[in-house]
Order: structure tokens, then C-alpha cells, then sequence
């Protein structure tokens, strides 16, 4: 008679190298891109993911690759407690972690409630040393602006601002901004 088949692991346990999503990212090397889409499509079904990543985005170990896949998450389609997710912004620590909720901006409101807490975020990051961070800082602070317009005049001072003084890649980046 043959054996029984196991059944399939739940969606929480992985099917690449660690054991389970948290595992995954820890041992994420930081640059393969392939290795952390691959990630991204192994869990992104599993109805406890978006609270993992964002759970995970709390530890700095983990931020860089948990933030990526929220960026990915949201990119996507994935829906995100927007709130939830502008919460990590005064924990974030490394500069790619931060480019990652700051890309995630076009895909997610600013609550009202976070309002305060964002401002506060865009306007660190535009003082960040990492250029792409204040690229997408400028441009987050365009999205504030475009939903909160007490912000609009501001924003147009400082995205003009910067065209005179950012580096060329910021620029870029700005320009692209306005043009959407």
C-alpha cells in the first residue's frame, strides 16, 4: 500500500533556505535582488505577512530586507495599513530602509492622524546624507503637499530650492516628480 503524501508546508514555513520569513531575511545577503523577490513570491500569500514585514522592519537587522518587501508588497497592489506602516519612519536606522518606506509614498495616503509624524520624517530625509534618500524625501514631501495642501507652497519653495542646489541625481529625481 503506499504511504500517504505530507501534506504541504502552512505558508509561514519557507521553501528556500531558512525556516520560515524572518529566517529568510536575516539571511538575505543585502544585494541580490533575485534572492529577495524570491522571498517576496514564497510568502507574500501568507495571510500573516504584511504584519511579519512590518514586525520585522523593527529590527535593524532585518529593516533592509522587511522594508523592501513592504516596498514590493505595495508596489504590487498588497494592501498595507498605511498608518501601520508610517509608524516605522523614527525607527528606521540604515538609509536603504528609509529610501523603502519613502518609495512605498505614491502606493500609500498619509493619515491624517501620521501627518505630523511624516512631515517630520520627509523633512530629516531631506537632510539625509544618502542622495537618494533626499531625492525621494523631496518627492514624498510633494505627495504631502498634493494631499495635504496647507504644504503646497512649501513644497514648491523647496523643490525649487533644491533643483539650484542638489547634486544632478537628485535633480533627476525631483524633475520626474513634477513632470507625474
Amino acid at each position: 500500500m503506499p504511504r500517504p503524501k505530507a501534506p504541504p508546508p502552512p505558508a509561514s514555513r519557507c521553501r528556500g533556505r531558512g525556516m520560515n520569513l524572518r529566517e529568510d531575511i536575516a539571511v538575505w545577503d543585502g544585494k541580490s535582488a533575485g534572492a529577495i523577490g524570491g522571498i517576496y513570491t514564497r510568502y507574500r500569500t501568507d495571510p500573516a505577512f504584511v504584519r511579519n514585514i512590518l514586525d520585522y522592519s523593527k529590527e535593524g537587522s532585518l529593516e533592509v530586507g522587511a522594508t523592501w518587501l513592504l516596498k514590493r508588497h505595495v508596489e504590487e497592489g498588497g494592501e498595507v495599513d498605511a498608518a501601520a506602516a508610517y509608524r516605522l519612519a523614527p525607527g528606521l536606522g540604515h538609509w536603504e530602509a528609509k529610501l523603502h518606506l519613502l518609495q512605498c509614498m505614491p502606493h500609500l495616503p498619509v493619515p491624517s492622524a501620521g501627518r505630523m509624524a511624516v512631515e517630520r520624517f520627509l523633512r530629516a530625509c531631506m537632510a539625509d546624507e544618502a542622495k537618494f534618500v533626499r531625492a525621494w524625501a523631496y518627492s514624498g514631501f510633494h505627495a504631502l503637499a498634493a494631499q495635504y495642501p496647507a504644504y503646497r507652497d512649501e513644497a514648491r519653495k523647496l523643490l525649487e530650492a533644491a533643483l539650484e542646489s542638489e547634486p544632478p541625481s537628485v535633480k533627476a529625481r525631483i524633475r520626474q516628480t513634477l513632470k507625474a
